[in-house]
C-alpha cells in the first residue's frame, strides 16, 4: 500500500482532531496527497424545525474542511426524512408528512449559517436523485447488502432480540444514505458517532459503482442538558441554536456537574489544555462547578449571540435566578378580557393548556408580583400593570386595558 507523505498525514490529523472514528486516517492523507480539493459532505434530515448545539459539533468539523479549502456540501435529507433514520432508536420512528418536512427545513440553512460560512458551502437536497429512482433501481441497490449485515447494527440487533418490530423500510434508510454518497461521488462523509453504520455502508456501494470509497469521520455525541441522553429536541433536553440569550444561558446552567468538561470540549470548543485543567480542577475540588458552568454558559451565548448579549445573559441569570430579583425588562401581554390567572398563563405561552396551567398553580409555580397564586380558579384582580411569573425563569408584565 502506498504510504502518505508526512505533510498530508499531519494535515489529516489536524482535520480529524477531536473525532472519535476515522475510516481511515491513511486513506484521508493519501487523498490529500492528490493535490485537489476533496468533496466533503454532511447530511441532516429535517425531522424537527430546530438545529441544536449537538448538531453544531459536526457542523464545526465541516467548517474545518471549508477553511482547509475543500468542496463542502451540506445535504438536506428531505427524501430520507420520509423514511426516518432508525439510528439509536429502540422503536419505530413515527412518519413525517411532506408538509412537516417542508416546514422543518425552511430555516435549516440559516441556522447552519450560525456555525458554517454558507457562502462557501453548497446546499443540496437528496430528493434530487432519490425521488427519481425506479423500483428496479431500488431493487438492485437493496441486493447489494444483506439482512445479516443490517442486524449487525446495535439498534436493530437489540430490537430483533427483544421482539420489538423492525419495519422493512427501516432497512432501506442506510441504503438510501449510501446512494447519497454515490450520487455526489464524495471523498469524505461526516456524521455523529451514532451514524457510523450509515457512513460505513456507503463504502462498498461506492466501490460497486466504480468510485473510490469515502473516508468516514464521526464526532462524539453531545449529551443533553439532562446529562443522560444525547441532545435531542424530541427528548426535550436540547439547546437550540436559535434560543434567545437568556434561555440559552439558563438551559446551560442546568447541566449536571459531571458533564461540564464535555460541554467545554464539544459545545464551546475550549482548547484541550483548558479542558484538561477543568477536569483536574473539578476532580481535585479546586474548581467551583457553579463558576465554571457560568463561564461555559457565557461562552456558549457569545458564540451565537455575541459577547455583549452573553454578559447581559449572565447578569440576568445572577440577578433573576440566583438572587430572585424580578427583571427590569420583560415581554408585555395585554389583559385583553382575560379574567383568570390560568387564561393569562396559557396566553403568555407558559403552559400548553388550561389543565397544565392549573397544575403549575397547584404545584406553587405561579406568582403575581412575587406573591404565590394558590387557587387554580383565581381571577386576575390587579388594577394596574403586574408581573406574572412562572417558575424562576419566565416573566411577563400584564397590562390592563
Amino acid at each position: 500500500m502506498t504510504t502518505p507523505s508526512k505533510g498530508a498525514l499531519e494535515r489529516a490529523k489536524f482535520l480529524t482532531d477531536g473525532c472519535d472514528h476515522v475510516e481511515t486516517l491513511d486513506e484521508l492523507a493519501l487523498r490529500l496527497d492528490r493535490g485537489r480539493p476533496l468533496r466533503v459532505y454532511l447530511g441532516l434530515d429535517p425531522t424537527s424545525p430546530d438545529l441544536h448545539v449537538g448538531h453544531a459539533v459536526v457542523l464545526r468539523l465541516l467548517q474545518r474542511f471549508v477553511d482547509d479549502g475543500h468542496d463542502v456540501i451540506l445535504l438536506i435529507g428531505d427524501f430520507t426524512a420520509r423514511i426516518g433514520d432508525p439510528s439509536g432508536r429502540n422503536a419505530l420512528r413515527p412518519p413525517l408528512s411532506d408538509e412537516q418536512i417542508e416546514s422543518n427545513m425552511q430555516t435549516y440553512a440559516a441556522q447552519a449559517g450560525r456555525v458554517l460560512d454558507m457562502s462557501r458551502v453548497t446546499l443540496r437536497y437528496n430528493s434530487e436523485w432519490l425521488s427519481k429512482l425506479t423500483f428496479a433501481e431500488i431493487y438492485k441497490l437493496l441486493s447489494l447488502t444483506t439482512v445479516a449485515q443490517m442486524l449487525e447494527r446495535n439498534d436493530f440487533k437489540q430490537r430483533y432480540e427483544s421482539g420489538t418490530p423492525i419495519a422493512l423500510h427501516e432497512f432501506v434508510y442506510p441504503v438510501a444514505v449510501a446512494y447519497d454518497s454515490v450520487a455526489m461521488n464524495v471523498d469524505v462523509e461526516l456524521g455523529g458517532s451514532d451514524q457510523l453504520f450509515n457512513l460505513l455502508i456507503s463504502r462498498p456501494y461506492q466501490t460497486h459503482f466504480g468510485q473510490d470509497p469515502e473516508i468516514c469521520i464521526t464526532v462524539p455525541l453531545l449529551v443533553g442538558i439532562d446529562g443522560v441522553k444525547k441532545m435531542s429536541k424530541s427528548t426535550g433536553n436540547h439547546i437550540a441554536l436559535t434560543d434567545a440569550p437568556n434561555e440559552m444561558f439558563g438551559k446551560t446552567m442546568r447541566i449536571p456537574d459531571d458533564v461540564l468538561a464535555e460541554y467545554a470540549r464539544l459545545a464551546v470548543w475550549w482548547p484541550a489544555e483548558r479542558v484538561a485543567a477543568l477536569r483536574h480542577g473539578l476532580g481535585a475540588g479546586t474548581a467551583a462547578p457553579m463558576d465554571e458552568k457560568k463561564r461555559i454558559a457565557e461562552d456558549l451565548v457569545a458564540l451565537y449571540h455575541g459577547p455583549d448579549a452573553a454578559r447581559a445573559a449572565r447578569d440576568w441569570f445572577e440577578r433573576t435566578i440566583q438572587r430572585g430579583e424580578i427583571p427590569a425588562e420583560m415581554p408585555e401581554l395585554p389583559l385583553a378580557g382575560r379574567e383568570t390567572v390560568v387564561d393569562l398563563v396559557v396566553a403568555a405561552g407558559f403552559a400548553e393548556s388550561k389543565r397544565a396551567a392549573q397544575r403549575l398553580i397547584a404545584e406553587g409555580g405561579v406568582r403575581v408580583d412575587g406573591t404565590p397564586v394558590t387557587d387554580p380558579k383565581a381571577r386576575w384582580t390587579a388594577d394596574g400593570p403586574a408581573v406574572l411569573q412562572v417558575g424562576s425563569r419566565k416573566f411577563v408584565r400584564i397590562i390592563p386595558e
